[in-house]
């Protein structure tokens, strides 16, 4: 079975608010995270392209795994989390599927 990822992109459009949210989303929100979903995989993203976006990616040994947490309490648990400190960020979510993995010249 592929790996299956759960993708979180928000927009911190206030400038002065960016480093106050790196902070949390390193220290409280990406360990809170990894530990409820029990994820192999966390990597967070700030843009090059657009300073305001953030995106987090957590990964899922398979759709099952992915599946079972968007239907557990953990999720809606953080979701309350990240309303309750940040109510003025918007955020948008999204699931992957591996299609191909690529590693120098060969395709895994």
């Amino acid at each position: 079975m592929p790996a299956a990822f759960f993708v979180v992109r928000a927009t911190v459009s206030d400038a002065d608010k960016r480093a106050a949210f790196d902070r949390w989303y390193e220290t409280e929100h990406v360990p809170d995270a990894v530990e409820a979903f029990g994820v192999s995989k966390a990597w967070r993203f700030w843009s090059l392209d657009d300073p305001s976006l953030h995106q987090a990616m957590y990964q899922f040994d398979d759709e099952a795994k992915l599946a079972a947490m968007l239907k557990g309490d953990a999720l809606q648990k953080l979701v309350a989390d990240f309303n309750r400190d940040w109510p003025d960020v918007k955020r948008t979510r999204e699931t992957l599927v591996l299609a191909q993995e690529f590693v120098g010249s060969e395709v895994l």
